[in-house]
């Protein structure tokens, strides 16, 4: 599971409990959230999959975000 390796969208290798920054408003599937750009996400978890990663925010809790809309703070 741990062979993918996960690269925001500057490529730079992301890792267990970074922190990243949106670089696009993102609507929230689901809800009527909007998670703007430049929110500071903490302690990230990876997944299985290279394109996304799991999060929570203030609004939105086991949020899972792909990483072309992500760059590590």
């Amino acid at each position: 599971m741990r062979d993918a390796i996960v690269r925001d969208s500057n490529g730079t290798e992301l890792h267990e409990g970074d922190s990243v920054t949106l670089i696009k408003d993102l609507k929230v599937k689901g809800t009527s959230e909007t998670i703007k750009r430049g929110t500071l996400v903490k302690n990230i978890r990876l997944t299985g999959n290279p394109g996304e990663i799991e999060c929570s925010t203030r609004q939105v809790k086991g949020l899972v975000l792909k990483t072309e809309f992500l760059k590590k703070a």
